[in-house]
Protein backbone atom coordinates (compact mmCIF):
# COMPACT_ATOMS: atom_id res chain seq x y z
CA UNK A 1 0.00 0.00 0.00
CA UNK A 2 1.37 3.41 -0.97
CA UNK A 3 2.11 5.59 2.03
CA UNK A 4 0.82 9.16 2.22
CA UNK A 5 1.88 12.20 4.24
CA UNK A 6 -0.41 11.26 7.13
CA UNK A 7 1.48 7.98 7.39
CA UNK A 8 4.72 9.96 7.30
CA UNK A 9 3.57 12.11 10.23
CA UNK A 10 2.51 9.04 12.22
CA UNK A 11 5.81 7.28 11.57
CA UNK A 12 7.82 10.36 12.57
CA UNK A 13 5.84 10.74 15.78
CA UNK A 14 6.32 7.08 16.67
CA UNK A 15 10.05 7.37 16.04
CA UNK A 16 10.38 10.48 18.21
CA UNK A 17 8.36 8.89 21.03
CA UNK A 18 10.56 5.79 20.94
CA UNK A 19 13.75 7.89 20.99
CA UNK A 20 12.61 9.96 23.98
CA UNK A 21 11.47 6.84 25.84
CA UNK A 22 14.73 5.01 25.17
CA UNK A 23 16.94 7.93 26.20
CA UNK A 24 14.78 8.79 29.19
CA UNK A 25 15.34 12.54 29.11
CA UNK A 26 14.12 15.76 27.56
CA UNK A 27 15.41 16.92 24.15
CA UNK A 28 18.03 19.56 23.47
CA UNK A 29 16.91 22.21 20.98
CA UNK A 30 19.42 23.62 18.50
CA UNK A 31 17.84 26.84 17.21
CA UNK A 32 18.84 28.63 13.99
CA UNK A 33 17.90 31.88 12.29
CA UNK A 34 15.04 30.22 10.41
CA UNK A 35 13.04 30.17 13.63
CA UNK A 36 13.37 33.95 14.02
CA UNK A 37 12.48 34.42 10.36
CA UNK A 38 9.34 32.31 10.75
CA UNK A 39 7.95 34.00 13.83
CA UNK A 40 8.91 37.65 13.50
CA UNK A 41 10.62 38.10 10.14
CA UNK A 42 14.12 38.03 11.58
CA UNK A 43 16.87 38.56 9.00
CA UNK A 44 19.23 36.03 7.52
CA UNK A 45 22.94 36.79 7.80
CA UNK A 46 22.93 38.31 4.32
CA UNK A 47 19.86 40.43 5.07
CA UNK A 48 21.42 41.63 8.31
CA UNK A 49 24.56 42.76 6.49
CA UNK A 50 22.44 44.43 3.83
CA UNK A 51 20.70 46.42 6.56
CA UNK A 52 24.05 47.42 8.02
CA UNK A 53 25.24 48.55 4.57
CA UNK A 54 22.19 50.78 4.23
CA UNK A 55 22.73 52.43 7.62
CA UNK A 56 26.38 53.39 7.22
CA UNK A 57 27.12 56.19 4.71
CA UNK A 58 30.85 55.39 4.75
CA UNK A 59 30.22 52.00 3.12
CA UNK A 60 29.11 53.85 0.01
CA UNK A 61 28.47 50.93 -2.35
CA UNK A 62 25.57 48.50 -2.86
CA UNK A 63 25.74 45.24 -0.94
CA UNK A 64 26.07 43.33 -4.22
CA UNK A 65 29.52 44.88 -4.68
CA UNK A 66 30.77 43.33 -1.45
CA UNK A 67 29.11 40.01 -2.13
CA UNK A 68 30.96 39.90 -5.44
CA UNK A 69 34.28 40.96 -3.92
CA UNK A 70 34.40 38.68 -0.87
CA UNK A 71 34.08 34.95 -0.40
CA UNK A 72 32.17 34.92 2.87
CA UNK A 73 29.79 36.98 4.95
CA UNK A 74 32.36 37.09 7.74
CA UNK A 75 34.81 38.77 5.33
CA UNK A 76 32.12 41.32 4.50
CA UNK A 77 31.57 41.81 8.22
CA UNK A 78 35.29 42.48 8.67
CA UNK A 79 35.16 45.19 5.99
CA UNK A 80 31.98 46.71 7.38
CA UNK A 81 33.56 46.86 10.83
CA UNK A 82 36.26 49.17 9.48
CA UNK A 83 33.65 51.36 7.77
CA UNK A 84 31.55 51.61 10.91
CA UNK A 85 34.60 52.62 12.94
CA UNK A 86 35.34 55.44 10.49
CA UNK A 87 31.71 56.55 10.62
CA UNK A 88 31.52 56.39 14.42
CA UNK A 89 34.64 58.51 14.87
CA UNK A 90 33.35 60.99 12.28
CA UNK A 91 29.88 62.13 11.31
CA UNK A 92 28.08 59.29 13.13
CA UNK A 93 29.55 59.92 16.57
CA UNK A 94 26.26 61.10 18.08
CA UNK A 95 24.67 57.72 17.25
CA UNK A 96 26.97 55.78 19.57
CA UNK A 97 27.45 55.89 23.36
CA UNK A 98 30.23 58.15 24.61
CA UNK A 99 31.72 55.20 26.49
CA UNK A 100 32.69 53.58 23.19
CA UNK A 101 35.17 56.29 22.26
CA UNK A 102 38.22 55.06 24.13
CA UNK A 103 41.51 53.52 22.98
CA UNK A 104 40.47 50.22 24.58
CA UNK A 105 37.32 49.82 22.48
CA UNK A 106 37.71 47.16 19.83
CA UNK A 107 37.55 48.36 16.24
CA UNK A 108 34.61 46.10 15.41
CA UNK A 109 32.52 47.28 18.37
CA UNK A 110 30.64 49.94 16.40
CA UNK A 111 29.29 47.52 13.79
CA UNK A 112 28.32 45.05 16.50
CA UNK A 113 26.62 47.76 18.52
CA UNK A 114 24.41 48.67 15.56
CA UNK A 115 23.67 45.01 14.80
CA UNK A 116 22.46 44.55 18.37
CA UNK A 117 20.48 47.76 18.29
CA UNK A 118 18.68 46.69 15.11
CA UNK A 119 17.90 43.14 16.25
CA UNK A 120 16.67 44.32 19.64
CA UNK A 121 14.29 46.75 17.95
CA UNK A 122 12.55 44.07 15.86
CA UNK A 123 12.51 41.09 18.24
CA UNK A 124 9.27 40.40 20.17
CA UNK A 125 9.63 40.66 23.93
CA UNK A 126 7.38 37.62 24.43
CA UNK A 127 5.81 34.84 22.37
CA UNK A 128 2.42 36.50 22.88
CA UNK A 129 3.52 39.40 20.68
CA UNK A 130 3.59 37.15 17.60
CA UNK A 131 0.48 38.21 15.70
CA UNK A 132 -0.45 35.14 13.65
CA UNK A 133 -2.69 32.77 15.71
CA UNK A 134 -1.34 29.67 13.95
CA UNK A 135 2.23 30.71 14.70
CA UNK A 136 1.36 31.44 18.33
CA UNK A 137 -0.08 27.92 18.56
CA UNK A 138 3.20 26.56 17.19
CA UNK A 139 5.14 28.53 19.80
CA UNK A 140 2.91 27.16 22.56
CA UNK A 141 3.75 23.66 21.30
CA UNK A 142 7.44 24.60 21.22
CA UNK A 143 7.27 25.78 24.83
CA UNK A 144 5.54 22.52 25.81
CA UNK A 145 8.66 20.58 24.80
CA UNK A 146 10.29 21.88 28.00
CA UNK A 147 13.74 21.14 26.55
CA UNK A 148 16.61 20.22 28.82
CA UNK A 149 18.49 23.15 27.27
CA UNK A 150 18.54 25.32 24.16
CA UNK A 151 21.62 25.89 22.00
CA UNK A 152 21.53 28.67 19.43
CA UNK A 153 23.78 30.51 17.01
CA UNK A 154 21.27 33.39 16.84
CA UNK A 155 22.19 36.82 18.17
CA UNK A 156 18.61 37.88 18.92
CA UNK A 157 16.77 37.30 22.19
CA UNK A 158 13.78 35.44 20.76
CA UNK A 159 14.78 32.18 22.43
CA UNK A 160 14.66 33.98 25.78
CA UNK A 161 11.23 35.39 24.85
CA UNK A 162 9.89 31.91 24.10
CA UNK A 163 11.58 30.17 27.03
CA UNK A 164 11.24 32.94 29.58
CA UNK A 165 12.17 30.70 32.54
CA UNK A 166 15.48 29.72 30.95
CA UNK A 167 18.74 31.53 31.67
CA UNK A 168 21.02 32.65 28.81
CA UNK A 169 24.70 31.67 28.93
CA UNK A 170 26.55 33.83 26.42
CA UNK A 171 29.64 33.31 24.31
CA UNK A 172 32.88 32.56 26.11
CA UNK A 173 31.08 32.17 29.45
CA UNK A 174 30.07 28.73 28.21
CA UNK A 175 33.73 27.73 28.19
CA UNK A 176 34.82 29.39 31.41
CA UNK A 177 32.19 28.21 33.84
CA UNK A 178 30.50 25.04 34.97
CA UNK A 179 26.76 25.32 34.44
CA UNK A 180 23.88 23.14 35.52
CA UNK A 181 22.77 23.05 31.86
CA UNK A 182 19.16 22.45 32.93
CA UNK A 183 16.94 25.28 31.74
CA UNK A 184 19.71 27.25 30.06
CA UNK A 185 20.07 28.84 26.62
CA UNK A 186 23.61 28.48 25.32
CA UNK A 187 24.23 31.37 22.90
CA UNK A 188 27.42 30.15 21.29
CA UNK A 189 27.76 33.05 18.82
CA UNK A 190 26.90 35.78 21.31
CA UNK A 191 23.84 37.85 22.15
CA UNK A 192 22.38 41.31 21.58
CA UNK A 193 22.63 41.91 25.33
CA UNK A 194 26.43 42.11 24.97
CA UNK A 195 27.61 43.41 21.61
CA UNK A 196 31.21 42.42 22.33
CA UNK A 197 30.15 38.75 22.44
CA UNK A 198 29.02 38.56 18.79
CA UNK A 199 30.81 36.20 16.41
CA UNK A 200 30.40 38.27 13.25
CA UNK A 201 33.69 38.97 11.49
CA UNK A 202 36.44 36.76 10.10
CA UNK A 203 38.60 37.59 13.11
CA UNK A 204 35.78 36.46 15.38
CA UNK A 205 35.44 33.18 13.53
CA UNK A 206 39.17 32.49 13.71
CA UNK A 207 39.03 33.00 17.48
CA UNK A 208 35.88 30.87 17.70
CA UNK A 209 37.49 28.05 15.72
CA UNK A 210 40.50 28.06 18.03
CA UNK A 211 38.27 27.48 21.04
CA UNK A 212 35.63 25.34 19.36
CA UNK A 213 37.15 22.05 20.50
CA UNK A 214 36.33 22.97 24.10
CA UNK A 215 32.77 23.86 23.13
CA UNK A 216 32.45 20.65 21.15
CA UNK A 217 33.55 18.65 24.18
CA UNK A 218 30.74 20.23 26.18
CA UNK A 219 28.21 19.65 23.41
CA UNK A 220 29.23 16.04 22.97
CA UNK A 221 27.59 15.10 26.27
CA UNK A 222 24.36 16.64 25.01
CA UNK A 223 24.56 14.84 21.69
CA UNK A 224 25.30 11.49 23.30
CA UNK A 225 22.71 11.62 26.07
CA UNK A 226 19.69 13.52 24.73
CA UNK A 227 17.41 13.60 21.71
CA UNK A 228 18.49 16.64 19.68
CA UNK A 229 16.19 18.71 17.49
CA UNK A 230 17.69 21.11 14.94
CA UNK A 231 15.07 23.71 14.02
CA UNK A 232 15.59 26.86 11.97
CA UNK A 233 18.51 25.43 10.00
CA UNK A 234 18.83 23.91 6.56
CA UNK A 235 20.91 20.85 5.82
CA UNK A 236 23.42 23.12 4.04
CA UNK A 237 23.87 25.46 7.00
CA UNK A 238 27.54 25.94 7.82
CA UNK A 239 26.77 26.05 11.54
CA UNK A 240 25.30 22.55 11.47
CA UNK A 241 28.23 21.25 9.46
CA UNK A 242 30.75 22.81 11.83
CA UNK A 243 29.19 21.21 14.91
CA UNK A 244 28.55 17.80 13.39
CA UNK A 245 32.03 17.61 11.89
CA UNK A 246 33.58 17.56 15.36
CA UNK A 247 31.43 14.81 16.80
CA UNK A 248 30.36 12.47 14.00
CA UNK A 249 33.32 10.12 14.37
CA UNK A 250 32.64 9.75 18.08
CA UNK A 251 28.88 9.22 17.83
CA UNK A 252 28.88 7.07 14.70
CA UNK A 253 32.44 6.08 13.74
CA UNK A 254 31.34 3.95 10.78
CA UNK A 255 29.04 6.50 9.21
CA UNK A 256 25.81 4.97 10.49
CA UNK A 257 22.63 6.93 11.09
CA UNK A 258 22.86 9.03 14.26
CA UNK A 259 19.61 7.84 15.85
CA UNK A 260 18.91 10.72 18.23
CA UNK A 261 19.47 13.75 15.97
CA UNK A 262 16.49 15.20 14.10
CA UNK A 263 16.64 17.96 11.49
CA UNK A 264 13.34 19.77 10.86
CA UNK A 265 13.10 21.44 7.47
CA UNK A 266 10.22 23.68 6.47
CA UNK A 267 8.58 23.39 3.05
CA UNK A 268 5.65 25.58 2.14
CA UNK A 269 4.16 22.79 0.06
CA UNK A 270 5.04 19.15 0.62
CA UNK A 271 5.51 17.78 -2.88
CA UNK A 272 6.29 14.20 -1.90
CA UNK A 273 3.62 11.92 -0.51
CA UNK A 274 6.16 10.36 1.86
CA UNK A 275 9.32 12.51 2.23
CA UNK A 276 12.71 11.05 3.07
CA UNK A 277 13.18 10.15 6.72
CA UNK A 278 16.96 10.57 6.65
CA UNK A 279 19.26 13.36 5.50
CA UNK A 280 22.90 13.07 4.44
CA UNK A 281 24.87 16.16 5.49
CA UNK A 282 28.33 16.83 4.11
CA UNK A 283 30.64 18.02 6.88
CA UNK A 284 33.78 18.63 4.85
CA UNK A 285 36.20 16.69 2.72
CA UNK A 286 34.76 13.30 1.91
CA UNK A 287 32.90 12.99 5.20
CA UNK A 288 29.14 12.97 5.62
CA UNK A 289 26.74 12.51 8.52
CA UNK A 290 23.35 10.83 8.38
CA UNK A 291 20.64 12.22 10.65
CA UNK A 292 16.88 11.82 10.86
CA UNK A 293 14.90 14.25 8.73
CA UNK A 294 11.46 15.72 9.34
CA UNK A 295 9.83 17.68 6.52
CA UNK A 296 6.89 19.90 7.49
CA UNK A 297 4.89 22.92 6.34
CA UNK A 298 3.56 23.37 9.89
CA UNK A 299 5.73 22.80 12.94
CA UNK A 300 2.74 22.20 15.21
CA UNK A 301 2.73 18.41 14.93
CA UNK A 302 6.52 18.26 15.08
CA UNK A 303 6.70 20.18 18.34
CA UNK A 304 3.77 18.18 19.71
CA UNK A 305 5.73 14.99 19.03
CA UNK A 306 8.60 16.23 21.21
CA UNK A 307 6.35 17.65 23.95
CA UNK A 308 7.14 16.76 27.54
CA UNK A 309 4.82 14.62 29.59
CA UNK A 310 2.51 16.30 32.08
CA UNK A 311 4.85 15.90 35.04
CA UNK A 312 7.78 17.53 33.24
CA UNK A 313 5.61 20.40 31.99
CA UNK A 314 4.91 21.38 35.59
CA UNK A 315 8.60 21.71 36.42
CA UNK A 316 9.86 25.29 36.47
CA UNK A 317 13.42 25.40 35.05
CA UNK A 318 14.23 28.25 37.44
CA UNK A 319 13.57 25.89 40.33
CA UNK A 320 15.76 23.17 38.87
CA UNK A 321 18.64 25.59 38.21
CA UNK A 322 18.44 27.01 41.70
CA UNK A 323 18.15 23.56 43.20
CA UNK A 324 21.27 22.36 41.39
CA UNK A 325 23.19 25.54 42.18
CA UNK A 326 22.46 25.16 45.88
CA UNK A 327 23.05 21.42 46.06
CA UNK A 328 26.42 20.13 47.18
CA UNK A 329 27.77 16.62 47.62
CA UNK A 330 27.06 15.50 51.16
CA UNK A 331 29.89 13.49 52.66
CA UNK A 332 28.04 12.48 55.79
CA UNK A 333 26.94 8.84 55.67
CA UNK A 334 25.91 8.11 59.24
CA UNK A 335 22.20 8.88 58.82
CA UNK A 336 20.01 6.27 57.14
CA UNK A 337 18.62 7.21 53.74
CA UNK A 338 14.88 7.37 53.21
CA UNK A 339 12.49 8.20 50.41
CA UNK A 340 11.23 11.78 50.45
CA UNK A 341 8.22 12.91 48.47
CA UNK A 342 7.98 16.60 47.64
CA UNK A 343 5.97 18.51 45.10
CA UNK A 344 7.27 21.40 43.03
CA UNK A 345 5.54 23.98 45.21
CA UNK A 346 7.72 22.74 48.06
CA UNK A 347 10.82 23.02 45.86
CA UNK A 348 9.88 26.49 44.67
CA UNK A 349 9.69 27.65 48.29
CA UNK A 350 12.81 25.74 49.25
CA UNK A 351 15.14 27.20 46.65
CA UNK A 352 14.42 30.71 47.85
CA UNK A 353 17.12 30.20 50.47
CA UNK A 354 19.77 27.72 51.43
CA UNK A 355 18.13 27.16 54.83
CA UNK A 356 14.81 26.20 53.26
CA UNK A 357 16.47 23.93 50.72
CA UNK A 358 18.32 22.15 53.50
CA UNK A 359 14.99 21.04 54.94
CA UNK A 360 14.11 19.23 51.74
CA UNK A 361 17.26 17.14 52.14
CA UNK A 362 16.70 16.52 55.83
CA UNK A 363 19.75 18.52 56.87
CA UNK A 364 20.23 21.84 58.57
CA UNK A 365 22.49 24.80 57.92
CA UNK A 366 24.58 26.86 60.29
CA UNK A 367 26.25 30.12 59.35
CA UNK A 368 28.93 29.37 61.95
CA UNK A 369 29.71 25.77 62.97
CA UNK A 370 30.60 26.94 66.48
CA UNK A 371 26.98 28.03 66.89
CA UNK A 372 25.76 24.42 66.86
CA UNK A 373 25.64 24.09 70.64
CA UNK A 374 23.77 27.36 70.94
CA UNK A 375 21.20 26.35 68.33
CA UNK A 376 20.77 22.79 69.66
CA UNK A 377 21.55 23.03 73.41
CA UNK A 378 19.69 19.97 74.70
CA UNK A 379 20.52 16.30 74.82
CA UNK A 380 17.47 14.06 75.13
CA UNK A 381 17.92 13.87 78.93
CA UNK A 382 18.13 17.66 79.24
CA UNK A 383 15.06 18.01 77.03
CA UNK A 384 13.11 15.56 79.18
CA UNK A 385 14.03 17.48 82.33
CA UNK A 386 12.97 20.78 80.71
CA UNK A 387 9.62 19.16 79.92
CA UNK A 388 9.12 18.30 83.60
CA UNK A 389 10.36 14.73 83.61
CA UNK A 390 13.15 13.11 85.58
CA UNK A 391 15.13 12.02 82.54
CA UNK A 392 14.99 11.24 78.84
CA UNK A 393 11.83 9.06 78.98
CA UNK A 394 9.43 12.01 78.99
CA UNK A 395 10.92 13.58 75.86
CA UNK A 396 11.17 10.23 74.08
CA UNK A 397 7.52 9.48 74.81
CA UNK A 398 6.40 12.84 73.40
CA UNK A 399 8.54 12.44 70.26
CA UNK A 400 6.95 9.03 69.68
CA UNK A 401 3.47 10.48 70.26
CA UNK A 402 4.25 13.21 67.73
CA UNK A 403 5.32 10.57 65.22
CA UNK A 404 2.10 8.61 65.70
CA UNK A 405 -0.06 11.75 65.43
CA UNK A 406 1.64 13.32 62.40
CA UNK A 407 3.70 10.59 60.75
CA UNK A 408 6.81 12.74 61.23
CA UNK A 409 9.78 11.50 63.25
CA UNK A 410 11.84 14.55 64.09
CA UNK A 411 14.78 12.30 65.06
CA UNK A 412 15.00 10.80 61.57
CA UNK A 413 16.68 13.84 60.01
CA UNK A 414 18.55 17.03 60.74
CA UNK A 415 15.99 19.82 60.98
CA UNK A 416 14.99 22.85 63.04
CA UNK A 417 14.15 20.62 66.02
CA UNK A 418 16.93 18.05 65.99
CA UNK A 419 20.44 17.37 64.75
CA UNK A 420 22.53 14.20 64.93
CA UNK A 421 26.19 14.90 65.69
CA UNK A 422 28.77 12.19 65.17
CA UNK A 423 31.26 11.83 68.02
CA UNK A 424 34.19 9.52 67.35
CA UNK A 425 33.84 6.69 64.87
CA UNK A 426 30.51 5.23 65.97
CA UNK A 427 28.77 7.41 68.56
CA UNK A 428 25.85 9.61 67.50
CA UNK A 429 24.67 12.38 69.84
CA UNK A 430 21.11 13.57 69.23
CA UNK A 431 20.66 17.22 70.16
CA UNK A 432 17.51 19.33 70.30
CA UNK A 433 16.65 23.00 69.89
CA UNK A 434 14.44 25.51 71.68
CA UNK A 435 11.94 24.94 68.87
CA UNK A 436 11.80 21.28 69.87
CA UNK A 437 11.17 22.25 73.49
CA UNK A 438 8.34 24.59 72.47
CA UNK A 439 6.80 21.99 70.15
CA UNK A 440 6.85 19.15 72.68
CA UNK A 441 5.64 21.45 75.48
CA UNK A 442 2.58 22.34 73.39
CA UNK A 443 1.98 18.67 72.62
CA UNK A 444 2.28 17.74 76.30
CA UNK A 445 -0.19 20.48 77.32
CA UNK A 446 -2.71 19.46 74.65
CA UNK A 447 -2.34 22.80 72.87
CA UNK A 448 -2.36 23.42 69.13
CA UNK A 449 1.06 23.33 67.51
CA UNK A 450 2.64 23.80 64.10
CA UNK A 451 5.16 21.26 62.82
CA UNK A 452 7.55 22.70 60.22
CA UNK A 453 10.77 20.83 59.59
Amino acid sequence: MAKDYESYIADCKDDVAACIENMGCQPILFVGSGLSRRYFGGPSWEELLQKMAEQCPVIGKPFAYFKQAFKSYSDIGETFADSYREWAWGSGQALFPNSMFTPETRADAYLKFKVCEHLASITPKSADQVKDPALRAELAALQAIRPHAVITTNFDSFSEAVFSDYAPVIGQKILRHQYASVGEIFKIHGCVSDHASLVLTTSDYVEFQNKKKYLSAKLLAFFAEHPLLFVGYSANDENIKAILSDIDEILCPNGELIPNIYLVEWQEKITEAYPAREKLISVGGDRSVRVKSICASSFQWVFDAFAADEAAIKVNPKILRSLMARTYELVRHDLPSRALEVDFKVLEHAVSSTDELAKVYGITTLDNPSALNAKYPYLLTNLGEKLGGKGWHCAHKLIEQLRQDTGVDIKASDNRYHIAVKSGKTTINHKYSEDALTLLSSLSAGQEYTLEL
